[in-house]
């Protein structure tokens, strides 16, 4: 089996109002910002006792925002460690938070409205001047997945034969209907907002590695992005660890659900890995489907018609996501996951995605009378609760016991 880990963004928010806070400095203080998207040495989850993980080089980072924060896991083997470290890090960063009197919480868009405020690093400056409005309101949060792979030549294969089935992925992790504010009539918004850096969204089919590191360059040569870290495909492979990155989707709201996805992720990538062993060519869909692929599934989840990966024409989105678990049921049956994912899918879309939640609450919350916030200040503090779900020593009352606020301002 191969390893698997993921890197998670969270939103830093009030626990009262909802609000994001520009807390990532505080939270991180005398840690090294981020040099990049994809960080040289990975910082690990140590293990402390039976209770919990050791915050001495803890698993947390910073991000282009002051209001978000990234957890990292180690390298696992199954759904359990993976949950139990994405549960340990959520943890974590929450305990972090706690001292400034905030909280964390898995929304891959703020619901609140905010003038977000950019990580003092010189890249993110550049970032900043180069890119304007796409960068200062990027704040987005997203979930991805890193699995082992032999060789990078093994990872173009396995990219030319993931792309086409993408899409499904953000539809099950659909966990951003607001922006700013609003109702955006999208399950992930996030992937609208993401979309708008240009090297971002489906790659093409490279046929070999040559061919990969040729794109890359002549990205980079276009003088467009500023380096290598913002090569923003859909699923790259990483430059500094044997895996390939899939990073389609939002950060989900749950942790168990986070953990399905990646057993999905992996199951995805050993299937190509196989095909292109048994010489099974890439499907060659052109890119401009795969976004419209992309674009369905930003907007309807799994509540309404995704484009089935096969034809590339609407299909009820319950068909489409089992067609994909019928697709990966060998690995997934010889590694011992299908039943786990089935049942995973299956509670999924008995209580919906995150997006679902979310819109759920707010309703809730208006049918009792409209608060001066919209009710999203009660969608933020349902995202606390159930982010931190299944946490060591966690309660759900525990989001109404903070202290003092103290709000981080940077200019």
């Amino acid at each position: 089996m191969r390893t698997f880990g993921v890197e998670e963004e969270l939103l830093i928010v009030d626990p009262k109002t909802g609000e994001p806070l520009a807390l990532a400095d505080a939270l991180l203080a005398g840690r090294k910002l981020a040099a990049d998207d994809a960080p040289a040495k990975p910082r690990l989850l140590e293990p402390h006792g039976e209770t919990g993980f050791d915050d001495d080089g803890m698993g947390l980072s910073f991000e282009l925002k002051l209001e978000q924060i990234e957890t990292q896991t180690r390298p696992c083997l199954d759904y359990d460690e993976l949950l139990r470290q994405i549960r340990a890090g959520r943890a974590m960063a929450d305990a972090a938070a706690q001292k400034q009197g905030a909280r964390v919480a898995a929304l891959a868009t703020s619901p609140l409205a905010l003038a977000s405020h950019t990580t003092p690093d010189p890249r993110y400056a550049r970032m900043l001047e180069r890119f304007g409005l796409t960068a200062q309101e990027q704040l987005t949060c997203g979930f991805h997945v890193h699995t082992y792979i032999e060789s990078q030549e093994e990872g173009v294969a396995i990219l030319d034969r993931i792309r086409d089935k993408l899409a499904v992925l953000t539809a099950i992790s659909a966990n951003s209907p607001f922006w700013n504010g609003l109702e955006t009539g999208f399950e992930s918004y996030r992937t609208q907002a993401w979309n708008r850096w240009p090297t971002a969204g489906p790659s093409g089919i490279f046929g070999s590695l040559p061919a990969y590191r040729r794109v890359v360059t002549r990205l980079l040569e276009t003088g467009v992005t500023l380096d290598e870290g913002m090569i923003y495909f859909d699923a790259r492979l990483s430059r500094n660890h044997p895996t390939v990155e899939v990073r389609v989707a939002d950060v989900c709201l749950r942790a168990e659900d986070a953990a399905l996805l990646a057993v999905l992720v992996r199951a995805l990538v050993e299937s190509a890995s196989r095909e292109a062993l048994e010489g099974v060519e890439p499907a060659p869909v052109p890119s401009v489907l795969l976004r419209m692929a992309s674009w369905q599934a930003s907007n309807f989840g799994l509540c309404g018609e995704l484009l089935d990966f096969g034809s590339f024409r609407p299909a009820p989105a319950a068909d489409v996501v089992d067609s994909l678990v019928d697709y990966l049921e060998p690995v997934l049956a010889e590694q011992g996951e299908l039943e786990l994912v089935r049942s995973g899918i299956a509670a999924i879309f008995e209580r919906g995605t995150g997006a679902r939640e979310q819109r759920s609450v707010r309703q809730t919350v208006l049918e009792k009378g409209a608060p001066n916030d919209g009710g999203l200040a009660a969608v933020v503090a349902h995202a606390v609760r159930a982010t931190l779900r299944g946490t060591v020593g966690y309660a759900d009352g525990d989001a109404e016991h903070v202290p003092e606020l103290l709000r981080v301002r940077q200019s």
